[in-house]
């Protein structure tokens, strides 16, 4: 189930590297000595991965590319999953079969464009993303983080002051570096650091109660997951230096979610002295900055879209001394 499970989240053509801690009775050389396979090696057989390389205790399988070499495999072989399988993946159990053969979204990863953008081809095989919504997305993030760039860079924003040669010098102690878009859509606002050439990370959080994106995000190379904002997000405590989210508030609130728990949950995963960037309409805005002072955040109101309805929500989590 373990090597199905991996065949699943791994895209056609991709490499799955296996280490094991050494052992005497049944090391590799053991092995290769008398040309027998393990139930490891015979399982990655059955479903048409190929190995590449081994050495020592580490093995590098890649997985096949050929779609038909499920559809014409020999008896015993993994049964295939049916074709709507691959539609729900949220909290499922489990499956004994091999997924994806039937999928527009079998594309193997030496096919990908190369430019960090998709083109409209690769777009269409998400379904109903609209190649004039993403590249309208994209643009729209190159400017607001620019505008972001602009009007934060003396509170919030600050690049590495390391130089070629230079010992590593201690960040700046408003640097951002982790970053959540908890409201990601296509991952524009990723895609515009990326672009800018920023060095952040970014965890992309699709909300399960919006239109499931992550497999473009995941097909841009991103990082993301779903996830139900009325609920915990699972994390550590202190382990994001930016939150980000636009239009998650109202969002939120239509679905009857509780706007003062979802701020308590971001002060729990934020790091002292981090940053909260909100974008929502102004019913929401307000609303949430009421709530930020009760949870002893330093938050302003910015009206970026003159003659808007829009509005920028910056807020600060202090840094408490007992």
């Amino acid at each position: 189930m373990f090597l199905i499970e991996v065949d699943r989240v791994l895209k056609p053509g991709g490499y799955f590297v296996l280490t094991s801690p050494p052992s005497k009775q049944h090391g590799s050389s053991s092995m290769k000595k008398g040309n027998i396979l393990t139930p490891i090696e015979e399982h990655t057989q059955r479903i048409c991965w190929s190995l590449l390389a081994q050495q020592d205790e580490t093995l590098i399988w890649q997985k096949t590319m050929d779609v038909h070499c499920h559809t014409s495999r020999k008896q015993g072989a993994v049964p295939l999953c049916k074709e709507d399988h691959d539609i729900q993946s949220y909290y499922q159990p489990l499956s004994p079969c091999i997924s994806g053969t039937t999928s527009k979204r079998w594309i193997p990863i030496q096919n990908r464009s190369s430019g960090s953008h998709l083109n409209s081809v690769e777009l269409e095989v998400h379904g109903k993303v609209n190649p004039d919504d993403y590249f309208e997305d994209l643009e729209f993030w190159r400017s607001a983080l620019r505008n972001y760039w602009s009007l934060l860079t003396p509170l919030i924003f600050s690049d590495h002051p390391k130089r070629p040669g230079d010992e590593d010098p201690l960040p700046p102690f408003n640097m951002i570096r982790n970053v959540m878009d908890m409201n990601a859509h296509y991952g524009g606002l990723n895609g515009a650091f990326l672009e800018a050439k920023r060095s952040v990370w970014v965890m992309n959080v699709v909300p399960t109660r919006t239109q499931n994106t992550l497999p473009l995000i995941l097909y841009q190379g991103f990082a993301g997951v779903l996830h139900d904002w009325c609920e915990s997000f699972p994390t550590y405590p202190r382990s994001y230096d930016m939150l980000h989210a636009n239009g998650l508030l109202s969002h939120l609130i239509s679905e009857g979610c509780n706007i003062m728990n979802l701020l308590l949950e971001m002060d729990r995963i934020l790091r002292p002295e981090g940053w909260v960037v909100l974008s929502d309409n102004l019913v929401a805005i307000e609303k949430a900055r009421s709530l930020a002072t009760l949870v002893r955040w330093e938050a302003r109101v910015i009206d970026l879209q003159k003659g808007t309805d829009q509005r920028l929500l910056v807020c600060q989590k202090p840094f408490l001394k007992k």
